[in-house]
């Protein structure tokens, strides 16, 4: 199998990148477009406002990505790619999906997203040109399926988040790494109200937690809450497994029911204590696999139990390190599921 794999490909802790590497063990050649070369320019960011706003201003493409795939198809006229694999093709343009169809037909063009792409704070001009020219997308967002399927999307299949075997893996930590890492609580992402109000509450009750992420955490310092610099090499994954418990919370603004960590925390060998969603229920056992809640109260009583129940913390750990392995949880494994999807669509 050939395929043109196109995305993000910086940082270390990058899932296009994670996804970029499953492609490269299940295919037999694969050739890779990296779509983000350079920091956005400052045109980048006023095109990408004025969208926002709802004009119709296309991304510029900072990277000449859509160069680069050109090159690559015209290259392979005599040995086509079977799959041309996009993820979160926002600067991709139109023509250059007409270009594939037009000089290689049989290949099957694909778009992979991460996030919630029937909201306009996830997509582009350019995105929503492409949407009907896609063969099949990919979504992580089970409830947007009719809503891709009104902007355009010919076909659309749903698919869980996914861990990096070979990046989210239980590691042997030092003392030091436990220390500068690790804590009783911890959270790692973006600053968002609702999640902050949650770690506040914690805080206020005297919870110690630790949250790694970007510069508005640190509006918020206050006794009981530590606040550093976001992690995105390998000590992101040390710092999931470092906490005794590792918290989920879910982007209320992409409306998520699952998300990255919902796979990353347990397959890093963390304890999970996650919203209560009904995907999350079916993804991982409840007090066996992963722990829930539903609100702050439910949140503060599951972390003051847990803290004091190290066996139960261990055996739960167990166990959501072995359900993401039984259930082909992984990159690799789920990229080998949505291939066949793709040849065998017609």
């Amino acid at each position: 199998m050939k395929i043109l794999s196109i995305g993000t490909m910086s940082g270390l802790s990058n899932t296009c990148l994670h996804r970029h590497w499953a492609l490269k063990k299940v295919s037999d050649e694969v050739h890779v477009v990296n779509t983000r070369k350079k920091p956005f320019s400052i045109w980048y960011r006023i095109a990408n406002r004025l969208f926002q706003y709802g004009l119709p201003i296309q991304l510029p493409d900072n990277s000449l990505a859509n160069k680069t795939i050109k090159k690559f198809i015209n290259k392979a006229i005599e040995s086509p790619y079977d799959i041309v694999w996009i993820d979160k093709g926002i600067t991709v343009k139109s023509k250059t999906l007409n270009h594939i169809k037009k000089l290689s037909p049989n290949t099957k063009i694909v778009s992979y997203s991460p996030d919630n792409m029937a909201l306009r704070h996830n997509q582009s001009q350019n995105y929503l040109d492409c949407i009907p020219l896609y063969d099949i997308h990919f979504t992580t967002k089970s409830y947007i399926l009719e809503d891709m399927r009104r902007l355009g999307a010919r076909k659309i299949e749903f698919t869980n988040k996914h861990y990096e075997q070979t990046f989210h893996y239980p590691r042997i930590l030092s003392e030091d790494e436990m220390q500068r890492l690790g804590g009783d609580v911890g959270f790692i992402g973006a600053w968002e109200k609702e999640r902050c109000d949650s770690i506040l509450y914690l805080a206020k009750n005297g919870i110690k937690v630790k949250v790694f992420g970007d510069k508005k955490w640190n509006d918020y310092k206050s006794e009981n809450l530590e606040i550093a610099p976001g992690i995105y090499s390998e000590d992101y994954s040390k710092a999931l497994q470092a906490f005794k418990i590792s918290l989920c919370f879910l982007r209320k603004m992409n409306s998520d029911t699952q998300t990255s960590r919902t796979m990353e925390i347990p397959a890093c060998g963390g304890f999970m204590l996650a919203e209560r969603t009904t995907e999350h229920l079916e993804l991982f056992t409840e007090n066996k696999e992963a722990v829930f809640f539903a609100n702050d109260e439910e949140l503060l009583e599951k972390c003051r139990y847990y803290l004091n129940n190290e066996e139960e913390r261990r055996r739960i750990v167990e166990g959501g390190i072995e359900r993401c392995k039984t259930s082909g949880y992984s990159n690799e494994e789920s990229i080998k599921r949505m291939l066949k999807i793709v040849l065998n669509n017609d």
